[in-house]
């Protein structure tokens, strides 16, 4: 395919993606699947969810498609196709029916195996100054990190317009990292054939872009449609295999894609850690999440998802860098790990003390 091919698939994608929501979004309305408020919604009135089913459909139908014409490897596709297509399912099922979090647990990790298991699993990890050698282990790093991945992906898909703009940053920069170290713009361990790899999964991430863009259409604020956890979870699935699939194949560092995902994976885990360490069930709704705490401190939707964007683009330039300074990269990482963090804990103090004075002016 030549690049004006390759524009008029991504047109294709974003037309496709867009049409199909709708249809989606009017089907759930007649079948009552709506996202009614509670304790962890940040909205107000009820809403059909699982518009998520429209990208999952356009992902899988172009990934499939360029796998049948050799641009993108059968493993890659089988690995991401098969897995997410597990996840997908659970997902609309939960949209729907409301499964129990032990059920969906057990089918997110049978997915994460089949997905290691046409990957070759995770033997290395890639943290700049080396190659650090995980052997068996990676395998079940992997599924713990991909089974994560999935659920940290649903937690901050809270708001109007937040996960799906993080889809289209997240995959736009990889997919500028991983174009860069093909075309040599940027350093890659990778031989050869290893870069063809490299440009498959690039490819397969490249499509998540115009996707993500059709369904923002009808998921920025006010939303008119949720992804549900159809999208959710199958986005954190794509993400965290196509991540062990890149640092497989010598090209982006896994590392890199934790880097560029970075908002979410710090505001999720912080957030899990500090409902652990203060006896709250983690399967119970609320809204303490650092975007929620924004949105209750009087910010609207759209306000956080251009300060994450920005952030992203930030975070975007960070890892370009890490990747032109591979001996640099841990060090650059960590500190962006840190400075987020600190962000995420300014939110946070911020409401608590706001709380804290509600309180005692009650009294």
């Amino acid at each position: 395919m030549d690049g004006s091919a390759y524009v008029v698939l991504l047109a294709a994608l974003f037309l496709g993606t867009y049409w199909l929501t709708g249809i989606v979004r009017r089907y759930a309305s007649r079948q009552g699947i709506l996202d009614v408020p509670n304790g962890r919604s940040s909205h107000s009135v009820p809403t059909p969810r699982g518009g998520g089913l429209a990208m999952v459909i356009v992902f899988l139908v172009s990934m499939c498609a360029l796998a049948i014409r050799g641009a993108v490897s059968a493993n890659v596709a089988i690995a991401v196709g098969g897995g997410g297509l597990i996840v997908a399912g659970i997902g609309w099922a939960d949209d729907k029916y409301d499964l129990s979090p032990g059920l969906r647990f057990a089918i997110q990790v049978a997915a994460a195996i089949w997905a290691l298991c046409w990957l070759g699993g995770l033997s290395e990890l890639n943290v700049g100054v080396a190659c650090i050698h995980l052997g068996p282990v990676g395998f079940i790093l992997a599924i713990i990190g991909i089974v994560w991945s999935i659920n940290l992906y649903n937690f901050m898909d809270g708001i109007d317009g937040l996960a799906v703009s993080e889809c289209l940053t997240t995959a736009a920069s990889a997919f500028l990292l991983m174009w860069a170290m093909v075309d040599g713009w940027l350093p890659s361990a990778a031989a050869t054939g290893a870069n063809m790899d490299t440009m498959s999964v690039a490819l397969v991430t490249l499509l998540l872009v115009p996707i993500a863009a059709g369904f923002l259409v009808w998921n920025w604020a006010p939303a008119k449609i949720f992804m549900g956890d159809v999208g959710s979870g199958f986005l954190g699935f794509v993400f965290a295999v196509l991540a062990v699939a890149s640092e497989n194949s010598s090209g982006l560092p896994l590392l890199i894609w934790v880097l560029l995902l970075g908002v979410f994976a710090v505001d999720a885990t912080a957030t899990l850690v500090r409902r652990k360490r203060r006896g709250e069930r983690c399967t119970e709704a609320h809204r303490t999440h650092a975007y929620q705490l924004a949105v209750q401190a009087g910010y609207a939707h759209e306000q956080v998802v251009i300060r994450v964007i920005v952030i992203n683009i930030v975070l975007g330039v960070a890892a370009a860098g890490a990747c032109l300074w591979p001996r640099a990269m841990l060090a650059i990482v960590a500190v962006c790990v840190l400075i987020l963090f600190a962000l995420w804990r300014k939110v946070v103090g911020h409401h608590e003390r706001h709380a804290q004075l509600h309180d005692a002016s009650g009294r």
